[in-house]
């Protein structure tokens, strides 16, 4: 999970302070040693832990805190203050030019994900209504060209390329020809890494930079590196003058050192986090939202954008309907099946939720196999027993069991469920008429 060490010990640290009914200086002083502790073995900058926890105990060593009737809750607000002050504060867009096409110079070392995130954020463009065009100027690495144009025709994106033997500042000034032309409004240039930082690189860049003087010059990091990632991006900072950067592998990134030092070693914004390999997977980055998830605050906003992003709206009015009228199906489950999967892991929407971080996820065991189970035992279903269940006898279930990979009583316990759903459904329904017979007047059913 998403910071999940560093989040587990600072609502750990908190949960203290909140048990208390007065604070004093001295407990102050031991829950930032906690602090400090937790952020310093998430690998976060030595010198931006220093000022984080100077400013913090500053802020909480005042008597509006001391004497507050819940000290503890004021300074956790304290900390998530500055949390969200240390990543950014506010979100930071692409900043689109005045006229097209804009254009977006991506850069970054070998294996940090760039081509992979240059076709996650055209997919992201592409759903604001922009017309994007890739741009392969990576003519070293081998096959870079071809994985380029392979995730272009996965996001319908169209890909320019001048193959492996012409300048990568030639190519890009061809490029930027060929978007005016055909009406590309945005421009997004894929550049070569290398294994290290080194003068060819930065030159290149450099070259690209001066000819087409990016709108954004965006750094690709992957954020696992820790503080690897922040000294990368240091480096390209004082060569290169970036807009902003791009985390990728956020997901699997336990400690979380590289989204905490970034903006305050660069004093650059982090614009993007990537959140899953999928090239849907790409978020753009809250620091309040992040500050908040870290302190197990959850995350409502981004898990309700996540759902609108991912449900058909109009089929769930109909699935609505058809859970009110008893009509619903093993067809519209597997449905709903769909569109859950599509926001993501079941355990990150989890941790949005207030409350549901840290502890009570680990106490919360989620098995993100038993979807996966339950879609193959209704794939396994014939269109007549999805509809039907109640068709469905002994040598079905053996059918169905043998078909999916699972056990027969695995498929009993689904059957069950559903029958069990339906009936609750029934009754609901059953209450509704009731009530518009004017046969129950309970406040519930209001």
């Amino acid at each position: 999970m998403i910071f999940e060490g560093l989040s587990e010990k600072l609502q750990n640290t908190f949960s203290k302070l909140k048990g208390k009914g007065k604070l004093n200086e001295k407990d102050v002083n031991a829950a930032m040693r906690e602090v400090k502790m937790a952020l310093l073995e998430a690998d976060v900058n030595f010198k931006i832990v220093k000022d984080f926890i100077n400013r913090v105990k500053e802020r909480s060593i005042g008597d509006e805190v001391l004497e507050s009737l819940t000290p503890g809750q004021h300074v956790i607000k304290i900390v998530r203050d500055e949390l969200t002050r240390l990543m950014g504060e506010t979100q930071s867009k692409i900043e689109f030019g005045s006229k097209p096409p804009t254009v977006i110079m991506m850069a970054g070392l070998q294996g940090a994900g760039k081509t992979t995130t240059c076709g996650k954020l055209a997919l992201h463009l592409k759903k604001q209504g922009k017309r994007p065009l890739m741009v392969a100027c990576d003519i070293y690495r081998p096959a870079a060209i071809n994985q380029l144009e392979t995730v272009g025709k996965g996001v319908d994106v169209p890909v320019f390329s001048m193959g492996d033997k012409e300048k990568p500042v030639n190519i890009a000034k061809a490029a930027l020809e060929h978007a005016r032309k055909n009406g590309n409004d945005v421009m997004i240039i894929d550049t070569a890494g290398r294994l290290h930082i080194d003068t060819d690189l930065m030159d290149e860049l450099r070259q690209i930079d001066r000819e087409l003087n990016p709108n954004e010059k965006l750094l690709v990091v992957d954020s696992m590196t820790g503080q690897d990632a922040v000294n990368v991006a240091k480096e390209f900072n004082e060569s290169l003058e970036i807009t902003g950067v791009i985390l990728t592998k956020l997901d699997g990134d336990t400690r979380g050192g590289a989204a905490l030092s970034i903006r305050g070693v660069t004093n650059k914004p982090i614009k993007f986090v990537g959140m899953g390999e999928k090239l849907d997977e790409l978020e753009a980055f809250h620091p309040d939202r992040m500050a908040s998830r870290i302190l197990g605050m959850g995350d409502m906003l981004s898990l309700i954008e996540k759902a609108e992003a991912s449900i058909d709206q109009k089929k769930a009015k109909e699935l609505q309907e058809k859970m009110r009228t008893q009509q619903f199906t093993f067809e519209d489950f597997l449905e709903q099946l769909e569109q859950i999967k599509n926001m993501g892991s079941i355990g990150d929407m989890l941790n949005m939720i207030p409350g549901m971080g840290g502890k009570q996820m680990k106490n919360l065991q989620v098995d993100e196999k038993e979807l996966v189970y339950i879609e193959a035992i209704i794939q396994s279903m014939t269109p007549d027993e999805r509809v039907n269940p109640s068709i469905i006898n002994g040598s079905r279930r053996k059918r169905i069991a043998a078909g999916s990979g699972t056990t027969v009583q695995r498929v009993n316990k689904l059957i069950k469920q559903f029958e069990q759903t339906r009936k609750m459904m029934k009754q609901f329904g059953n209450m509704d008429k009731l009530k518009k017979k004017g046969k129950m007047n309970m406040p519930f059913f209001g």
